[in-house]
C-alpha cells in the first residue's frame, strides 16, 4: 500500500538532508589546531576582478599536521590567495615560498577552544531549529491536504496521525546524525 502523504516525507527528508549537509559544510572550516584543507577551500579571492572560490584556483595539500600548501594554478594570483588567507582572520599565518604558499596552523589555547566548541554548539543549535521548522511546516501541509478534499493527495485522519509520527521519526534521525557530527567536531577541537 502506498502512502498518501509520501510525497511530503520525501520533501521534508531532503531539506532535512541539506540541513545536516549545510552544518556539515559550515563546521568543515572550523579551526581544530590540526591542518585541513576545509579551514581554506571556500576563501573568496580576488582573482582579476572575480572572486573566487580558493578550490578553484589552487591545489591545496596537507603536507604535515600543522601545514597546508597551496598552489595556485596561476602563479600570479599568489599576492590575492595570500590577502586572502590574512583578511579571512582565521589565524593562519601564510608565507609565501617559490610558486606555492604555505600556511601554518597555530596551536589553539584552551580559552580558544572553548570559544570555537561554544560556537559549534550554536550552529548544531541552528541547525536543528531549522529542521524543526521543517517538521512544522510539512505537518501543516499534510492538515491542509487533509482539509482539502479536491486537493491532488488525498489524506485521512488517519493518514495525518501516520505522517505525524513519520515525519517527527525522519526529525529523530537527523538530529541523530547532526549530534554525531557535533560530537565528532568537539572532540577534535578538545584534542591537544
Amino acid at each position: 500500500m502506498s502512502k498518501s502523504y509520501q510525497s511530503f516525507l520525501d520533501d521534508s527528508q531532503e531539506r532535512m538532508d541539506k540541513s545536516v549537509e549545510k552544518f556539515h559544510e559550515d563546521i568543515r572550516g572550523i579551526r581544530t589546531g590540526r591542518a585541513s584543507t576545509g579551514l581554506i577551500e571556500n576563501l573568496r579571492v580576488d582573482y582579476y576582478g572575480n572572486m573566487t572560490p580558493l578550490s578553484q584556483m589552487a591545489n591545496i595539500s596537507v603536507p604535515e599536521a600543522r601545514c597546508l600548501l597551496v598552489k595556485p594554478f596561476d602563479p600570479g594570483g599568489l599576492k590575492s590567495v595570500e590577502k586572502a588567507i590574512l583578511g579571512a582572520d582565521l589565524g593562519l599565518s601564510p608565507s609565501i615560498e617559490g610558486p606555492a604558499l604555505r600556511v601554518t596552523v597555530p596551536h589553539l589555547s584552551e580559552d580558544q577552544r572553548n570559544k570555537m566548541v561554544s560556537h559549534l554548539k550554536t550552529l548544531a543549535e541552528d541547525a536543528k531549529v531549522a529542521m524543526r521548522n521543517i517538521r512544522r511546516d510539512a505537518i501543516k501541509d499534510v492538515e491542509k491536504a487533509q482539509k482539502d478534499p479536491a486537493g491532488d493527495v488525498a489524506v485521512t485522519e488517519d493518514d495525518v496521525k501516520s505522517a505525524k509520527d513519520d515525519i517527527q521519526d525522519l526529525l529523530k534521525e537527523h538530529e541523530a546524525r547532526l549530534e554525531e557530527l557535533l560530537k565528532s567536531k568537539t572532540a577534535e577541537i578538545l584534542e591537544v
